[in-house]
């Protein structure tokens, strides 16, 4: 089961990794040609400035809309695999004094709850999705449905969801049986 889980994981990571690169792209350009959009409208440059708009030069339309819907999915995205190698960053100035007993029972009680977080998060998702799609709301700029962007958030989160299911089981039976059912952590511990 921890094949297919990983596998899971990894696949979102790359697919949210793939969005934030386009997402860096796209925000660059747009910088990049608000910028010299700006630098042709400026004193002695001022008709550079028309042929740049004519051609196509300026910032990209609707930037803001995509960067929105983007980092959303991308979130939802990371969270398998960050749930699965235990990389959500912890305070251990007092847990680190307790038993390793104790601290097993604390990492599956918090397993459980950012389990029930997540797939809480995913129910909302879901109902805003619902919402948006019966309302017919669309960004301001380019006028998409905003239920695309809730529905590519909706099926991240479920990905999430059952990699925080499996996180969260494995941390239980670990507690219960000392076995290990989920891959070595690397934590960010601070």
């Amino acid at each position: 089961m921890l094949k297919y889980v990983m596998r899971l994981a990894r696949i979102m990571a790359v697919l949210g990794g793939l969005v934030l690169s386009a997402l860096v792209v796209i925000t660059f350009v747009s910088v990049f040609g608000r910028a010299l959009n700006t630098l042709g409208h400026s004193g002695s440059l001022a008709g550079i400035g028309e042929w740049l708009i004519a051609i196509g030069v300026g910032p990209i339309t609707g930037d803001f809309e995509l960067l929105e819907a983007g980092v959303a999915f991308a979130i939802f995205a990371f969270l398998p695999i960050t749930q699965l190698f235990g990389s959500h960053a912890t305070v251990d100035i007092f847990t680190s004094a307790l038993p390793r007993r104790a601290n097993k029972a604390l990492m599956a009680f918090w397993e459980v709850v950012l389990t029930a977080a997540i797939l809480l998060i995913s129910a909302r998702l879901y109902e805003g999705m619902l919402d948006k799609m019966q309302y017919g709301e669309t960004t301001f700029l380019l006028q998409f449905p905003v239920w695309w962007a809730y529905a590519g958030s909706f099926v991240a989160s479920l990905s999430a969801c059952l990699v925080a299911l499996y996180c969260a089981f494995a941390r239980v039976a670990e507690l219960l049986t000392g076995r290990a059912y989920m891959p070595h952590s690397e934590g960010a511990s601070h």
